[in-house]
């Protein structure tokens, strides 16, 4: 038999990065070596002609705009009007705002967001809940006025994993929380 090695922990006490959890659909942009542009939602390549709430559609007729991203695979929420919340946007407006805050806090293309960040530093519950305070008091960062956000996403810099939190029925799956 070979041996597994029993993989290193990272410490909790260590940087997070508390971002507001935007309920839309997840997009990925992705360019391959050869700069070839995919587009894609949570589980799937997408296309003009297949697409999700037409995210496809944006990202190719922003494809010159999105190379700025670079080489990889880039996520983030494709949100506003006619998905999920919603969050008050009329006429069709609609919004991708990339997850990584790190490398996209300054530069990015004109035509990308970024989810707000709500705290960054050292771990502690008290910051999640403060943060989960906020939103349920003042709305929405991502969309200013909009009473009901969704909830948190708790990113662990050292463990490079990220937990969810959601203001109503956070305590049930998904799948029950309709």
């Amino acid at each position: 038999m070979d041996f597994l090695e029993f993989p290193k922990m990272p410490r909790l006490a260590r940087e997070i990065i508390i971002t507001e959890k935007i309920d839309g659909t997840n997009g990925q942009i992705a360019f391959d070596d050869d700069g070839k542009m995919y587009v894609g939602s949570r589980s799937r390549w997408i296309t003009p002609e297949a697409d999700n709430h037409g995210f496809a559609r944006w990202a190719f007729a922003h494809e010159e705009e999105l190379r700025e991203l670079g080489p990889g695979r880039h996520f983030g929420e494709w949100w506003g009007s006619g998905i999920q919340r919603g969050y008050g946007l009329a006429n069709g407006d609609k919004r991708f705002s990339l997850f990584n805050t790190a490398r996209w806090s300054d530069a990015r293309p004109a035509c990308c967001g970024i989810v707000p960040v709500l705290y960054k530093g050292p771990f502690h519950t008290a910051a999640a809940e403060d943060a989960l305070a906020r939103l349920s008091m003042c709305g929405s960062v991502a969309a200013p006025g909009f009473m009901k956000p969704e909830g948190i996403v708790l990113f662990h810099v050292a463990g490079n994993f990220g937990f969810k939190r959601t203001l109503e029925k956070d305590e049930q799956p998904k799948s029950l929380a309709a």
